[in-house]
């Protein structure tokens, strides 16, 4: 038994990963179960896809990159930076119009026609798919030009979510994967933006010239794959 131990221990790894904001809580509970499962360890940060991008451009050591939009790792992979066959879609995210407030966001999201409201928040669009999906939503709806003044950009969608529970902006488009909770909205109101406003949000994961013969780093991109993994994302209100 000793002798197996120690053998886990020798072959067990941990890998680098650069995760985009909106899937923090669903990969926080991959990790701890992918750890659980295969002894292999992944160390996660999370952020903007645009700013892992300039980060891994610049030689940030990540080994592993789930994004947030399919095109971001795919520029990776043109510039040598990843390996372009081990690309995938790993989730398609959900895009949501949320308030803090109960009853403030209607089920089909006629607050945005109304106003009456100061500040909007969504994530950098530059930077952010999801706020990119939202400024393309507010465009289809012939909203933007109204209510881009009252933008409140965060640098991320973590942050735009803060702007929102605060009070700072009364809502904003969120991933629906941060305030859903058993299949249902946490807390507040919200409206799930039709995927017919946006481009579908497919993201993708990759492995990056970093994490080549990383034991730990292919292990991980595998277990994305799985049963497991793929029911945890499911209840996130991601689809597949």
């Amino acid at each position: 038994m000793l002798a197996v131990g120690v053998s886990a221990t020798l072959q067990a790894a941990e890998v680098k990963v650069a995760v985009a904001a909106n899937f923090t809580a669903p990969m926080q509970q991959i990790a701890a179960q992918f750890e659980r499962d295969t002894g292999h360890k992944a160390q996660l940060a999370f952020g903007a896809t645009g700013k892992f991008y300039a980060q891994i451009k610049n030689g940030a050591p990540f080994q592993v990159f789930l994004s947030a939009d399919d095109e971001t790792p795919a520029k990776l992979a043109q510039d040598g930076l990843a390996a372009a066959d081990s690309r995938f879609t790993y989730a398609i995210g959900r895009l949501v119009l949320w308030s803090a407030k109960p009853g403030y966001v209607d089920a089909k999201g006629e607050v945005l026609k109304r106003g009456g409201f100061k500040h909007l928040a969504l994530a950098n669009p530059k930077t952010a798919p999801y706020g990119a999906a939202a400024v393309e939503c507010l465009n289809h709806l012939g909203l933007l030009a109204q209510i881009e003044p009252k933008f409140v950009q965060g640098e991320n969608i973590a942050q735009t979510q803060q702007f929102i529970g605060t009070g700072n902006a009364e809502l904003g488009f969120v991933a629906l994967s941060q305030v859903m909770h058993d299949g249902k909205i946490a807390s507040g109101s919200a409206w799930l933006v039709p995927t017919a406003l946006h481009a579908p949000i497919r993201q993708d994961a990759v492995l990056l010239t970093a994490g080549r013969g990383n034991p730990a780093a292919e292990a991980l991109l595998n277990y994305l794959k799985s049963d497991k993994a793929r029911a945890i994302i499911r209840g996130y209100g991601y689809d597949l």
